[in-house]
């Protein structure tokens, strides 16, 4: 039987996961040389880009559970790194802000990875860059529509059975 060179979807998913795994980990990489973890890299990361934010504020940048986000910002606490601090807007509420030497570190690391997903990105032409970017963007928001109106979809058939 003759190969077909057509790229089917199940090929193409192969050929995204494996592209997928290699890079992560390349990137994990990146970000453990600093000698810290991903999600204490995220969080300042987070920091870093945004602002002084609240845990629920981190939690929607950096997707992990309510009880490891406060593990994460105890341990960047106990390092110096952030500071917890009353909101100028909510008494009842705490933002985590960098301190200087948390900035420090979060820019250095930052740039450094930058400078790495440059170096490993640089196999492709601006146009080819555009071209993923574009295309993975577009699958990507087809999924999650799909996967939104399943939700939606599952929702409403459970209203429906406990009313």
């Amino acid at each position: 039987m003759k190969k077909s060179n057509r790229i089917t979807a199940p090929r193409l998913w192969i050929v995204i996961s494996r592209s997928h795994h290699a890079l992560r980990l390349l990137a994990e990489q990146s970000i453990t040389k600093a000698g810290l973890g991903l999600t204490d890299f995220a969080t300042l990361e987070a920091l870093l880009h945004k602002g002084p934010l609240t845990i629920s504020e981190i939690q929607a940048k950096v997707p992990l559970a309510s009880g490891s986000m406060t593990a994460a910002v105890d341990r960047l606490e106990k390092l110096g790194l952030v500071v917890r601090k009353s909101s100028p807007h909510d008494r009842r509420a705490r933002v985590v802000e960098l301190t200087a030497e948390g900035r420090r570190l979060a820019a250095s690391c930052f740039e450094q990875h930058a400078k790495d997903l440059e170096a490993l990105f640089s196999a492709l032409s601006e146009k080819e860059k555009e071209q993923i970017y574009r295309s993975l963007k577009k699958l990507g928001l087809l999924a999650a529509e799909k996967l939104g109106a399943q939700e939606t979809k599952f929702r409403s058939s459970k209203e429906r059975t406990t009313k």
